[in-house]
């Protein structure tokens, strides 16, 4: 005999009102609980067939039943599997959504350089937040631990570390539940000594794994936070302009657009002008040294849940600033409505 997919609902019914009550679960109850979906005599004969397979007992001469240590370990290996599975699906559609997302940014920057004839760059999704929205433990082996952790945005970091005595299943469920129970929607700095030692102390003698996965949880974030994309294009424009053709500034300036880590004063911006996110830097207002002979404008873009960037052109001192600027509220109005057309 093998468990169907009308067993396999029955069970987790029985499990779950179990669980719940710390009652025995009649078919009465069932019937209910799987919206009278089936007969009480037809919910009765598949419990008969699960007590006989060993998932289900009666623990009394009453009509109910309770789940068995196999029933239990069926239970919680169903929701690693599913777990397993959903995390794989949201980070196989978030890798999806995020080359989309690149694609779109990469086009987007050779077009604002064709239209102003400028140089311009734009930087790539940062998750400022970097909230915690959820952490799956898994075994992998013997002594290795799969850790998936999820940020806002829907950021998608996987990690293995080595664990001494890995949790079995059960002890793996309850600790992702304590892990997300506690630590949903708080940042890294919001994870203060309260919050660990709580943690450590509900988990016994798993304490060691909360510091392990802590630590993993912590370096993802600080590694998401310094991992920048940024796609420029019309570098080449600014020979156009006598003043920054000079040699030695227009190498500085094109080495500078070629080397993110050069640009990243540049993007991290404030909120700019009512709450647009647009700044305007004149020579030696530029937080960069090669471009302290030009003028930057830069804008900032949010696609919500907490994603963001920087729409950046850099041009002459005597740049047309209102068609600059008029370009840069176009384009981030523009780009929002990409993302969402890449999202259907």
């Amino acid at each position: 005999m093998e468990l169907d997919e009308r067993k396999i609902t029955i069970l987790k019914a029985i499990i779950k009102n179990y669980m719940d009550t710390g009652e025995p679960v009649g078919s009465r109850t069932i019937s209910k609980y799987v919206d009278n979906k089936w007969s009480s005599a037809t919910i009765r004969n598949e419990m008969s067939d699960l007590e006989e397979m060993g998932y289900i007992v009666q623990p009394h001469t009453s009509a109910g039943r309770i789940p068995s240590d196999k029933g239990y370990r069926f239970y919680v290996d169903q929701i690693t599997l599913e777990k397993d599975s959903e995390a794989a699906e949201v980070q196989e559609l978030m890798i999806q959504r995020i080359d989309r997302l690149e694609s779109v940014l990469k086009k987007l920057a050779k077009l604002l350089a064709h239209d102003t004839n400028y140089a311009a760059l734009i930087s790539g999704p940062r998750y400022q937040e970097n909230k915690l929205k959820f952490i799956q433990l898994s075994r992998v082996d013997a002594d290795k631990l799969l850790i998936v952790t999820v940020l806002e945005g829907n950021l998608i970091k996987n990690s293995i570390v080595h664990v001494d005595d890995v949790p079995n299943d059960e002890e793996l469920l309850n600790m992702n539940i304590l892990l997300n129970s506690n630590l949903n929607g708080l940042t890294i700095g919001e994870i203060n000594l309260d919050v660990i030692s709580r943690m450590k102390q509900q988990a016994g003698s798993h304490a060691g794994v909360v510091d392990l996965v802590l630590e993993q949880v912590a370096e993802v974030i600080r590694a998401d936070s310094e991992d920048l994309q940024i796609y420029t294009s019309g570098a080449t424009n600014i020979f156009k302009y006598p003043e920054l053709s000079d040699n030695q500034k227009a190498s500085e300036l094109l080495q500078t657009l070629e080397h993110t880590e050069l640009l990243k004063d540049l993007v991290d911006t404030g909120d700019g002008d009512g709450g647009t996110g647009i700044q305007v830097y004149i020579g030696e207002e530029s937080p960069v040294q090669a471009m302290r002979d030009c003028s930057v404008v830069t804008a900032n873009y949010e696609l919500g849940e907490g994603i963001r960037g920087t729409i950046g052109i850099i041009g002459p001192k005597r740049m047309d600033y209102e068609k600059v600027l008029k370009t840069l509220r176009t384009l981030m109005v523009q780009l929002e409505t990409a993302f969402k057309k890449e999202e259907r």
